[in-house]
C-alpha cells in the first residue's frame, strides 16, 4: 500500500482496485457525501493515480474547462521525476468574479481555498510534444487571469495522505472562481504580481507569484508536459491554475474568503456546504 512502490507489478497490481477507487470518489463528490477514509489501496505511483483519475473524468459528465497545479514537496515525489500535478477543473464549476461568490465545499471533508493566477491558453499546441521549458511556455500565447480556487475533497485527509491521493480525486479541487485579466502581463516582473488572503476578516496568507517555485511559466510548462503525457494536450481556451500564491488556506461552510491582487482586484467568495448533483454522474 506504499505509495513510493515503483514497480511496475505494483502498478498492474492496482489497477484492479482503480475502478473502485474512481467509482467511491465519483460517488461522493456526486452526493455531496464526506468519506471516512480512502476507498482502497493508495496508488503505488502518480502513474497509477492518473488512471485513477482518467476513469473517474469518464464518469462525470461535464466538460473539462481547464486545469489546476499543484506542487509536490521534494520529499514526497515518486520516480516519475514530477514536481507538481494535476487536476480537472469542471466548465459547471467555473465561476466569474462578480460580487461575494458562493463557493461550495464538502461539509466533512477537506475544504480550503488559494489564490491563484490562471493562464488562458490562445491557441492550440503540438499534440505530439511532451517535453516544455519555462521558456518554451513563456513563447505561446496566453492571457492571465486571477483567481480563487477551490481546493475541496469528501476526504479530508486528502493533503496528508498524498500527491498519489490528491491526484486520484481531481487534483482536490471543486471549482475555480476567475477574476480579471493583467494586462502585458508577460513584460511584468513576477515580483510585482503580489496577493493576500483573508478568512473572516483575518489575514491567512501574503504571497504572490514569486512564491510557486519556478515561476508561473514553470508551472505551465508542467502543465502542457504532463498533459500531453497523458493524452489530453491543451488547446485553446484551456486555463492552468498554477498553484497556490499565498498559501492553502482552510475553509468552512459559512465563512467568507477575501484575496486581494494588489493593482489587479480583489475577489469575494463564501462558502457553502456542497450540495448534490446527480446529475454530474455519467
Amino acid at each position: 500500500m506504499s505509495q513510493h512502490d515503483e514497480t511496475p507489478a505494483a502498478d498492474a497490481g492496482h489497477d484492479r482496485d482503480a475502478v473502485t477507487i474512481a467509482e467511491r470518489f465519483v460517488e461522493a463528490r456526486a452526493g455531496a457525501r464526506a468519506l471516512v477514509e480512502f476507498p482502497g489501496a493508495v496508488p503505488p505511483s502518480l502513474e497509477a493515480a492518473y488512471r485513477v483519475q482518467d476513469l473517474a473524468i469518464a464518469r462525470w459528465a461535464d466538460a473539462i474547462a481547464g486545469w489546476k497545479v499543484g506542487y509536490i514537496q521534494p520529499q514526497r515525489r515518486d520516480a516519475s521525476g514530477d514536481d507538481r500535478l494535476l487536476g480537472p477543473i469542471w466548465r459547471r464549476h467555473l465561476w466569474p468574479a462578480q460580487g461575494e461568490v458562493p463557493i461550495p465545499v464538502f461539509a466533512g471533508g477537506f475544504a480550503a481555498v488559494e489564490a491563484e493566477y490562471v493562464l488562458r491558453l490562445e491557441a492550440d499546441v503540438d499534440p505530439g510534444r511532451t517535453r516544455w521549458t519555462p521558456e518554451d511556455a513563456a513563447r505561446l500565447p496566453a492571457t492571465l487571469q486571477v483567481g480563487i480556487e477551490v481546493a475541496s475533497s469528501p476526504l479530508a485527509t486528502i493533503n496528508a495522505l498524498g500527491p498519489c491521493v490528491v491526484v486520484s480525486d481531481f487534483g482536490n479541487n471543486n471549482g475555480l472562481v476567475l477574476g480579471p485579466e493583467i494586462p502585458g502581463w508577460a513584460d511584468r516582473d513576477e515580483a510585482g504580481l503580489i496577493a493576500e488572503t483573508w478568512i473572516d476578516g483575518t489575514l491567512a496568507g501574503r504571497g504572490g507569484a514569486t512564491l510557486l517555485p519556478g515561476g508561473l511559466r514553470a508551472a505551465f510548462a508542467f502543465a502542457l508536459a504532463r498533459s500531453a503525457r497523458r493524452g489530453r494536450p491543451l488547446r485553446k481556451g484551456d486555463l492552468v491554475a498554477t498553484g497556490n500564491a499565498t498559501g492553502i488556506h482552510d475553509i468552512l461552510p459559512g465563512q467568507r474568503a477575501r484575496v486581494a491582487f494588489a493593482g489587479i482586484g480583489t475577489l469575494e467568495a463564501r462558502a457553502v456546504a456542497a450540495a448534490p448533483e446527480p446529475e454530474a454522474r455519467r
